[in-house]
């Protein structure tokens, strides 16, 4: 029985350790494709020369190679595999490169007492996604002032992933909307896959709703959903001040942009928790298309209403499309009919 008892837990862990060879073999291939400088030519060969590397360790760890040529393959995957972590860990995030034009400036926030000082607010005019005019604008803001939280989940890819926004409101309708977004370079477009391989690095961007909300739902044709957040001034305040100090530390310090464990939902979870340590967390974390429904449960939305009925009031498409042919105020005009905002909010 012993025997067979070996013979076993020999084959699980050969098993074992041919699955963790594949998946490193994946990996390294990913890495190597999004991150490898050169010709594409020699990329491609070192690639194939990795993948047939890792599938001959696999094929020998089931049985179908010698046992020599199982060791020598051995020896040369565990060569191979840290010399190419050793080149993973060389990659480092940098504020130096020739960014696109609408993640081109780093946000920078002062504090003053009760007021805020920001320079580089982006408040782009948007014509289409790709006919706009730039423009960086220097703000400042009064923290006794501060009167609202919403949530905005923008849907670009299903019901599942959305993009993450929070917008908080002044008195006198002022109002300034954060995201974490990939710092794109001027050649190079989203990749959720190359967002988990260090392709991007990652800018708080600090923004009038006019650019970034409406560009979403106007420009881009995003299905977006504006929620009331249940918050007292105070807690508005300190959720404020953290995405302020979030944006000095990334201008202090680059960081890498990730698909799963830094992106736009997971730093609002982040700054909240900081606020209320004892959130706990989700799978919607992951699957931000669910971030609201998550806040709902969490009991930070307008009480009173079903989640349904305040994901369909909070649908702000139509009225955001109708106000760029009225020429009415867009904040007011998105805010119309969703529940937990006053009335001031949304008549001038």
């Amino acid at each position: 029985m012993s025997g067979v008892m070996h013979i076993v837990l020999r084959a699980l862990a050969g098993l074992a350790i041919g699955f963790v060879v594949l998946l490193l073999t994946v990996w390294g291939a990913l890495a190597l494709w999004h991150q490898m400088p050169g010709p594409s030519v020699v990329r491609w060969f070192v690639i194939a020369m990795w993948s047939t590397l890792g599938v001959t360790v696999v094929l020998s760890r089931a049985g179908l190679l010698g046992r020599r040529n199982r060791n020598i393959a051995g020896f040369a995957f565990v060569i191979a595999a840290a010399s190419l972590l050793m080149w993973w860990g060389t990659l480092q995030p940098s504020h130096q490169r020739v960014w696109a034009d609408d993640v081109a400036q780093l946000l920078e926030a002062r504090i003053d007492g009760n007021h805020v000082h920001l320079n580089n607010v982006r408040n782009f005019q948007w014509r289409s996604e790709t006919d706009y005019t730039p423009q960086w604008e220097s703000r400042t803001y009064d923290l006794d002032r501060l009167r609202s939280a919403d949530l905005v989940l923008s849907y670009w890819m299903g019901p599942h992933i959305a993009h993450t926004l929070v917008s908080f409101g002044f008195d006198g309708g002022e109002r300034v909307v954060f995201s974490l977004e990939i710092r794109k370079e001027r050649h190079e477009s989203f990749s959720a896959v190359g967002g988990f391989f260090r392709q991007f690095e990652q800018i708080l961007v600090a923004a009038d709703e006019r650019d970034i909300v409406r560009t979403r739902s106007n420009a881009r044709g995003e299905d977006v959903y504006l929620y009331r957040l249940q918050m007292n001034q105070a807690s508005a305040r300190a959720l404020f001040l953290e995405f302020l100090n979030a944006a000095n530390e990334l201008r202090q310090k680059p960081r890498f942009y990730n698909t799963l464990t830094s992106n736009c939902t997971t730093i609002v979870f982040e700054l909240a928790r900081v606020i209320a340590p004892a959130l706990p967390m989700d799978y919607r974390l992951l699957l931000s298309g669910y971030f609201a429904r998550y806040v709902y449960d969490m009991h930070g939305l307008t009480p009173g209403y079903r989640y349904d009925e305040l994901q369909a009031l909070g649908h702000i498409n139509e009225r955001a499309l109708a106000s760029d042919v009225s020429e009415d105020d867009f904040s007011m005009s998105i805010r119309q009919g969703v529940p937990g905002i006053p009335a001031n909010e949304v008549n001038p």
